[in-house]
Formats: structure tokens, C-alpha cells, sequence
């Protein structure tokens, strides 16, 4: 595998963009500023160079045909250019990978599936058709997934404990992939992969709300997209009506005063038990154990009832 820095830096749409190596500078849109500093890239370096080294053993090992697997390129793109990149049709494996938020693309040629599943039946893994997978290919291709995002949750350790990534759904239209919003950030690493005789250029296409805030040692916390931030505006909205209806228990009390258990136990009808209350004070509204507003008592009919007054003045 190469040593040298995967390119990063913004992409242009275009279906052939990420799969030509172009030696040429690269446009910089000052209007969608790359987010991305040298560290943040390096991290992610680390952590897919060692995926694809531990990919690499993996397909070698379970196919048992010659397999590479190089980094090429960590980019930050929006989602329409992303989906405008790929191919169609192409196998597009939706994970969810807890705890990061979103929906993470595993994407690669759909020749290079029809192959894995050739060698894993012991066939050459020859040239293949251009068809959408069968039921009974299915389980076959997630079953090696599975242990591909064993290696991908390994290599990830360093910048987040995930728990085993989930398939969630399977594409072969990218138009019909609507994880993100069109204007969404997304971080796509494209990889070289190589099988026997088959070459295909893959990728991985995470959100970069999700990873972003990782990659970052001084924060823990996780920024939302556009989508999930409205969301989160929405059940609070829904939220906060409810509770505006809501029944709540509410006291007005005086201040407690001390007695021993043997004062307890000895009370008869009649005795009077001193408070310890300033009769100039008023009484406390509480909720819960909360005070919240002050009030004097009063009736009103038949009924006791209590006028809020102004909170008192401390001493």
C-alpha cells in the first residue's frame, strides 16, 4: 500500500470525478469552505489505512484470491455530490454505526460483489453481469460485511468506541438513496479495491456532523444536521405543549420546624405545635420540593386559598 497523504479538499460533482487521478491543482469553492484541518485528515488517515490493511487480509483470506486494498482519497463533499459521483448501478450498503448519529454509506462496484460471491462459492470470480443481487446473494455479501465492519469498528478505536455497525438497507440507484439532505456535509474516503480480476474504486460515505465533533480532543459533543436539528426543534415544540396542559401538585407551605420522635409520638388532639414561621413572611408555593412563587393565605367562598405575593426581601 502507497505511503503517501490521500488527497483531500472539496470534490466537484461529476460521476467520473472520483475515479480519475487527476495531477492538476484542485478548485477551491470559497463559498462551502473545506472544514477539515490537516489533524482532523490525519486522524482518519491512521484509522483507514489500517481498515484497508486489515480489509486486505480479510478478503485474501476468506475468498482466498489475490486482494488489495489501498487508500486513495479523504474528502469532504456535500451529499448531491457524492450521489452524482457513483455509478449506477452500484451496491450501496446503508449501516448505522451507534453511537454516531446518521446513516454511513459502504459503497462499491456491483460487479465486485457478484465476484465475492463467485469465489466464496468457489467459482474464479470472472468477469459478472450487470444484475442486481439475488436473495440467496444477499446473505452472502452481508455475512462477509459483517466481518468487514469488524475490521472498520477496530481501526475506529482510537476515535470512537462504536458498537457493530448494522446493514440498514441496500441500494443499487444512488437517486433513491436518501439518507441526507442535498446540502448535507458528508467525509467520503474512496479506496482502490482489487480481487482477483476484479478492480473497483469504493467508498465510504459518512456524515460529517456524526464524525466531526470525535475528531475534536477538546469536545465531546455531537453537531446535528439540518434534518435531525429540526427534528429535535419539533418534539421539543410537541414537548413543550404538552406540558403546558399538564396536571402538577402544588403546596403552600410553611417553614418546617424540628421535633424529636418523642415530641412525635406523644401528640394528642388539642396540643399546639409552635411554627416557626414569621407571621410578616409569606408562605411558600412549592412543586415537588421546588419553590416557586410566595403567598399570603386567605378564602374564597367556603374554600382556603392563597394570594401570591412578591417574593420577601433577605436580611
Amino acid at each position: 500500500m502507497s505511503n503517501s497523504a490521500p488527497k483531500t479538499g472539496t470534490r466537484s460533482a461529476g460521476r467520473g470525478n472520483r475515479r480519475a487521478k487527476s495531477a492538476g491543482p484542485e478548485k477551491y469553492d470559497f463559498r462551502r469552505p473545506t472544514k477539515l484541518a490537516r489533524e482532523h485528515v490525519r486522524t482518519l488517515q491512521v484509522a483507514y489505512e489500517t481498515f484497508a490493511r486489515q480489509y486486505t487480509t480479510l478478503l485474501t483470506s476468506t475468498l482466498r484470491a489475490v486482494s488489495q486494498v489501498s487508500l486513495l482519497s479523504i474528502e469532504q463533499v456535500t451529499y448531491d455530490e457524492y450521489i452524482a459521483s457513483l455509478n449506477n448501478p452500484t451496491c450501496m450498503f446503508m449501516i448505522e454505526m451507534e453511537p454516531l448519529p446518521g446513516v454511513t454509506i459502504f459503497e462499491f462496484s456491483l460487479t465486485t460483489a457478484l465476484a465475492w460471491v463467485d469465489h466464496m462459492l468457489g467459482g474464479p470470480g470472472g468477469k459478472q453481469p450487470q444484475r442486481p443481487l439475488t436473495d440467496i446473494e444477499v446473505p452472502l455479501v452481508n455475512s462477509m460485511l459483517d466481518r468487514v465492519f469488524g475490521e472498520l469498528r477496530f481501526a475506529f478505536e482510537h476515535i470512537v468506541e462504536l458498537s457493530a455497525p448494522k446493514i440498514v438497507g441496500l441500494e443499487y440507484n444512488p437517486q433513491f438513496a436518501q439518507n441526507a439532505a442535498a446540502s448535507d456535509a458528508m467525509i467520503v474516503t474512496s479506496f482502490e479495491m482489487k480481487v482477483g480480476s476484479q478492480e473497483c474504486v469504493a467508498t465510504i460515505c459518512m456524515p460529517f456532523a456524526s464524525i466531526f465533533p470525535k475528531l475534536r480532543p477538546d469536545s465531546d459533543g455531537v453537531e446535528l444536521t439540518d434534518a435531525q436539528r429540526q427534528a429535535r426543534d419539533a418534539a421539543l415544540r410537541a414537548m413543550t405543549a404538552g406540558l403546558g396542559s399538564a396536571p402538577v401538585e402544588v403546596s403552600v407551605r410553611f417553614n418546617s420546624v424540628l421535633m424529636t420522635p418523642r415530641d412525635l409520638v406523644t401528640l394528642r388532639p388539642g396540643d399546639i405545635v409552635p411554627l416557626e414561621h414569621p407571621v410578616t413572611s409569606p408562605l411558600a408555593v412549592t412543586s415537588h420540593g421546588v419553590t416557586f412563587a410566595h403567598a399570603v393565605a386567605g378564602s374564597s367562598g367556603n374554600r382556603l386559598a392563597c394570594l401570591v405575593v412578591p417574593p420577601p426581601k433577605e436580611d
